[in-house]
């Protein structure tokens, strides 16, 4: 008996465990796409009017039960308590008319970017062409991807449609007559090609070294080239410098831009010397128990079956607004810390940030670490150096010989300050960049430079060589 107790009690909670977890990793608007299909769901919420007053009474308190009058004295304190926290809260100035309407316009005017195929087909609709001519060229822009190349060849279209091989070739150079410069390429070698060709180049120094030098010119062998071609290795890497200036991609101008429109839940501002905390409330809505429904529990003559509804009902609204405020709470205090630990990186940038973890995190605020990798997770703070992801704050590090914390994305930024002003003929080894980061007092291994240079997207030092 009181195993099957046990699990009934789980299966009762676990759905709203589960809704509580899912709050607190919830991002912003995500949050509050939840709690408004919670509000449809859910009839005894409702949100929070502008005109409220904090202190305004919250409806009736049931009194033909006294079951319920506990149940009820919690609710309202639940209800005072989240309308003090949101009347308090600095970044909570109520919803007006007037900031609805700009954030309606706001996302309004988010233009829809045209994509590469729409492009094409836009040129194509302006050149003359028989319907025969018009569905083969439909078909090659199809098989045209994001990047502007051709992922099929004339040849594997003409076996799959019937239409013949040279109508392909025909309307693919077409295409290749269009906009971007480079479009319809089946190839790097060949969308270069066709760059230097549209700049009436054919005869120049670069395009002869892409036709005739392309494997060695990937691996950048300029002093191969130099031999070959019987020129000095300085020409070819001229040659090489005018070839860079072509776009290797040339329909990534028309690929849908990611969605990097976030939405800080947490902004830190600096206000007469010290750095304030404020979380972003504005996209919650701020919600409350409905005085109609408590009235429906107090009243005699509904039946239990009504009143076990709603009170099914209040407590799920009343889990739900607890959820919130717990995860607000949560995030608020993880803030606090990131601020109180890396005041050197709110001062100065990346390169004064520390080494901090979510388990020092965790024991500082009083939860468990995965609370706050949940808490943090797609959570974004606004600073005075930027908009940093919350997870950025952490980052395990080093101790330099001076006894001082460095992080590993400080040590990153040293990497790339010391690349960005190696001489170009004479590039710094992976070795060479371990001796001067031990000269400065950063204990670092040679494999842990090359991971950190191949995460910065750093060639390696060979071919970085510039002659």
């Amino acid at each position: 008996m009181h195993q099957s107790q046990n699990l009934a009690l789980q299966q009762v909670l676990a759905p709203q465990l589960q809704q509580s977890l899912l709050i607190l990793q919830a991002p912003l608007l995500e949050l509050r796409n939840l709690v408004q299909q919670e509000m449809e769901t859910n009839p005894v919420l409702e949100d929070l009017p502008n005109e409220l007053s904090p202190d305004e009474p919250n409806g009736a308190e049931p009194s033909a039960n006294d079951n319920f009058k506990e149940e009820f004295d919690k609710l309202a304190r639940l209800d005072e308590e989240w309308r003090d926290y949101m009347a308090q809260s600095s970044s909570y100035s109520g919803r007006s008319r007037e900031a609805k309407d700009k954030r309606q316009f706001f996302f309004d005017s988010i233009a829809t970017e045209e994509t590469l195929q729409q492009h094409l087909m836009g040129q194509l609709n302006q050149t003359a062409l028989t319907a025969n001519d018009r569905k083969t060229a439909e078909i090659i822009i199809g098989n045209i991807d994001d990047n502007g190349f051709l992922q099929s060849t004339p040849e594997e279209m003409s076996f799959t449609s019937g239409i013949p091989k040279e109508d392909f070739e025909k309307m693919l150079a077409l295409i290749q007559s269009f906009y971007p410069r480079g479009v319809g390429a089946r190839d790097l070698r060949e969308c270069l090609l066709i760059q230097l060709q549209r700049e009436g180049k054919q005869s120049s120094f670069e395009y002869k070294i892409i036709s005739e030098h392309m494997e060695d010119l990937g691996k950048r062998r300029f002093p191969e080239i130099a031999r070959r071609m019987n020129i000095s290795v300085e020409q070819v890497q001229k040659g090489a410098n005018n070839i860079a200036r072509l776009n290797p991609r040339p329909g990534q101008a028309f690929c849908a831009a990611p969605q990097n429109y976030v939405l800080p839940d947490v902004t830190v501002e600096k206000v007469n010397g010290d750095y304030q905390i404020i979380l972003n409330n504005e996209q919650i809505p701020h919600l409350r128990i409905s005085n109609t429904y408590k009235d429906i529990i107090a009243q005699d003559n509904n039946g239990s079956e009504v009143k076990d509804y709603v009170r099914d009902k209040i407590r799920s609204g009343k889990f739900l607004i607890r959820s919130i405020h717990q995860r607000q709470q949560t995030i608020s205090n993880i803030a606090h810390q990131i601020v109180s630990r890396q005041r050197d990186f709110f001062e100065r940038g990346t390169s004064q940030l520390k080494p901090m973890t979510m388990g020092e995190v965790a024991d500082a605020v009083g939860v468990h670490e995965t609370t706050v990798s949940r808490a943090v997770s797609g959570k974004y703070m606004a600073t005075p150096q930027g908009i940093f992801e919350m997870k950025y704050f952490f980052t395990p590090g080093y101790q330099t010989a001076t006894g001082e914390s460095m992080s590993n994305t400080s040590v990153k930024e040293a990497v790339l300050g010391l690349v960005k002003h190696e001489a170009g003929n004479a590039p710094l080894s992976d070795q060479e960049i371990v001796e001067i980061l031990s000269e400065r007092g950063i204990p670092i291994a040679r494999r842990t430079v090359a991971k950190y240079r191949t995460e910065l997207n750093i060639l390696p030092s060979n071919m970085r060589r510039k002659y």
